[in-house]
């Protein structure tokens, strides 16, 4: 059973906590709010500022399971801030291993101070999470994808698109290491995991992904240099560091390029063209 009163008091003591540089939003010269308005956490949690309002004023619609994970996410919720909002709306919070997109707020943290070069926050299937801009820039908005397409190793052996985004001398390695790591995932997780679900799907759908799966290889990690196809800037090679979030199995690669290479004054060129040169990749 939902806590109204509760949840409305967790709500406006979260909001009230946050600054606007904590969840990357600009402070501004006449803020006389403490912490974040209403509309802005609104904005953040992907809902209209009426509806956010109601919950805080103990009205409105009991709110799903998603909108309390949009809000638990907007508001960077800890995982324990985020179970406890789960049980003030009435519902159980999220097994361990299932809720791949409530990304850790100092994650978040390191995403929204990193304006630029290209980053992203991947789950373990490869799924997009969250991109800044220049991410979007570099690889168009992969976080658009539903059902299995989510996941780049799905995309890799089902749309050409995705290839086109990288060096055709990468791709024979890109499937060998995408078919591994699914490999590794399917027996960490198990065989009734949604990485057991995504595996099917390509044994069924591509005969490249079963050729690969049955050779059982495991282990095979990305290069420290990867090179991309820019539908307006050509060629860049990058090199990808990687944060781990062991607690929430997610990744943040942040690409950067040599200081006085190529690539690096394309990168540079990538804050000029934005995502204009990508349309064609995300319709």
């Amino acid at each position: 059973m939902i806590d109204r009163t509760g949840l409305a008091e967790f709500l406006r003591r979260r909001r009230e906590a946050l600054q606007p540089e904590d969840v990357g939003l600009p402070r501004g010269p006449r803020r006389r709010t403490g912490g974040l308005r209403r509309e802005e956490v609104a904005a953040l949690c992907h809902m209209s500022a009426d509806y956010y309002a109601r919950l805080e004023r103990e009205r409105g619609p009991h709110p799903s399971e998603q909108m309390i994970a949009s809000i638990a996410q907007g508001l960077h919720l800890s995982r324990i801030e985020r179970d406890h909002l789960f049980r003030l709306a009435g519902h159980r919070p999220p097994t361990p291993g299932t809720a791949v997109e409530h990304i850790s707020p100092g994650m978040l943290r390191v995403l929204d101070r990193l304006v630029d070069t290209p980053a992203e926050i991947v789950s373990e299937l490869g799924e997009t999470l969250r991109q800044n801009a220049l991410g979007v820039a570099l690889t168009g908005d992969t976080t658009r994808f539903t059902g299995p397409a989510r996941s780049i190793v799905h995309r890799w052996f089902t749309d050409p698109a995705t290839r086109a985004l990288y060096a055709p001398e990468d791709h024979t390695f890109l499937s060998r290491m995408f078919a591994s790591g699914a490999r590794e995932i399917v027996t960490l997780r198990g065989p009734d995991s949604r990485a057991a679900r995504l595996a099917g799907g390509l044994l069924a759908a591509s005969d490249e992904f079963r050729a690969l799966w049955d050779a059982h290889e495991v282990g095979i990690r990305p290069d420290d240099v990867k090179r991309f196809i820019h539908p307006e800037l050509g060629r860049l090679e990058l090199n990808c560091q990687t944060l781990i979030d062991p607690g929430e199995s997610h990744y943040l690669h942040v690409f950067t390029a040599v200081p006085g290479s190529e690539s690096y004054d394309k990168l540079r060129l990538l804050e000029v063209i934005g995502a204009a040169g990508l349309t064609g990749l995300t319709s």
